[in-house]
């Protein structure tokens, strides 16, 4: 199935692709290695269009405001006091592909919730969204909800996302992707990929 060529207003959002839910941690995401490569197709056909979220943790449970104490306390392992260096770091090569100005850190499931992220957009004239990442029912989804609510085309790279919990991955891919048809597009990597080459 093909995809309507993709507008050269168009950003690709990786989200939290990063040593924390690679390596071996309470928040291990076996499929993030399977998807990696396709992340990985989707920056280079995306060249400048891409943008890395990472997820920042509290240096202490104490640290986080509100519900987020009672989260981090549950994953007391989790904060960066007992965190080896380096764990928010994200995967190679993708660390090499971000330039400085293509990172934005995120205290908060969705990428909306980094500071000047949605100005950010508006000031680049992003019309259309890519999601690739971790975790398809956490923060991929929450990115989702939160860029279909600001009126963007969105797009979900089927086989460049994934989860720690495979059936909540279905049920997101299933069951509440087909929900929103209307609003949310979903298409493989080279699907994705060929879309954006017709549009260049």
């Amino acid at each position: 199935m093909s995809l309507p060529q993709l507008s050269p207003h168009t950003l690709h959002v990786v989200i939290d692709m990063q040593r924390l839910f690679a390596e071996d941690t309470a928040w291990h995401t076996p499929l993030i290695k399977t998807i990696l490569p396709n992340v990985i197709k989707l920056c280079e056909v995306s060249r400048h269009r891409s943008l890395f979220a990472k997820f920042i943790v509290p240096p202490r449970a104490e640290d986080a405001g509100g519900r987020w104490r009672n989260y981090y306390n549950r994953w007391s392992t989790m904060t960066g006091d007992v965190l080896e260096p380096g764990m928010l770091d994200l995967m190679e090569p993708l660390g090499d592909l971000a330039g400085k100005n293509d990172v934005v850190e995120k205290e908060t499931y969705s990428v909306f919730g980094s500071s000047g992220f949605l100005e950010r957009l508006a000031v680049d004239k992003i019309d259309t969204v890519v999601f690739s990442g971790v975790e398809t029912d956490v923060c991929v989804y929450a990115s989702v909800l939160d860029a279909i609510d600001a009126g963007l085309r969105v797009i979900l790279a089927t086989d460049a996302i994934g989860s720690a919990d495979e059936a909540a991955h279905q049920a997101v891919m299933m069951h509440l992707a087909p929900r929103l048809s209307e609003q949310l597009e979903v298409a493989t990597t080279q699907t994705i990929v060929d879309a954006w080459m017709r549009g260049d």
